[in-house]
């Protein structure tokens, strides 16, 4: 995961045609690094652990602001994860969820940005999530969610591995479990196959051939 992730699957994003356009300008990759090494600038140690900014403003020129608005949700989604995995391998804490806007600032000069990085308490909420391999997150906050091939799944997957109703996560108090459903290629935690496994942060559930991450924050 990380930037080097956060890195390749910009780079399908914008691959061919359009990627021609990025060469020698900026590069969406950059955020992500300024992003995180403001992270590391405004960190707080406090009883609670190390804080970390959660919220941050980003301003482009207008021309790379045009240059990305193709994409510009997908970016901010991924600066958003990239922000989170570098809290995990940190050991980061945030005060409330993390948020990522991207505006166009007119004197801003083509190539330059401006992060603008703060702390902002929010709303205790149960994190815990699954990460698909595309970057979405998909909540683990209540009720049962069932993974498989078909339409009534919570997540869908396009794998001829995956069973119909192969695997579903289910909360039980303040933990969440991984349970196979009888499924044909099986479910696997890190490589080893289960049939029920109370899952930690930074699990990689194999479900037929495609990979999930659990993360608890």
């Amino acid at each position: 995961m990380g930037l080097q992730q956060f890195e390749q699957r910009l780079e399908r994003l914008i691959e061919g045609t359009v990627a021609k356009a990025f060469r020698g300008q900026l590069q969406p990759v950059e955020l992500g690094k300024r992003l995180t090494r403001e992270m590391d600038l405004h960190r707080a140690l406090t009883v609670r652990g190390t804080i970390a900014p959660n919220m941050f403003d980003i301003n482009l020129s207008a021309g790379d602001f045009e240059r990305f608005s193709a994409f510009i949700d997908v970016l901010a989604r991924e600066l958003v994860e990239a922000a989170r995995e570098h809290a995990r391998t940190s050991r980061y804490t945030f005060l409330g969820p993390v948020e990522v806007s991207i505006g166009a600032d007119e004197t801003l000069l083509a190539s330059t940005f401006v992060i603008e990085a703060s702390v902002a308490e929010g709303e205790e909420q149960l994190l815990e999530a699954v990460v698909l391999p595309d970057g979405r997150r998909v909540s683990l906050a209540e009720g049962t969610i069932v993974v498989g091939r078909v339409d009534e799944c919570e997540i869908q997957l396009n794998d001829p591995n995956v069973s119909r109703r192969h695997a579903e996560f289910r909360r039980d108090g303040d933990s969440i479990f991984v349970i196979d459903l009888h499924s044909t290629n099986g479910t696997k935690v890190n490589g080893m196959v289960i049939r029920q496994h109370r899952l930690s942060d930074g699990d990689v559930i194999m479900i037929g051939g495609t990979p999930l991450r659990f993360e608890a924050n």
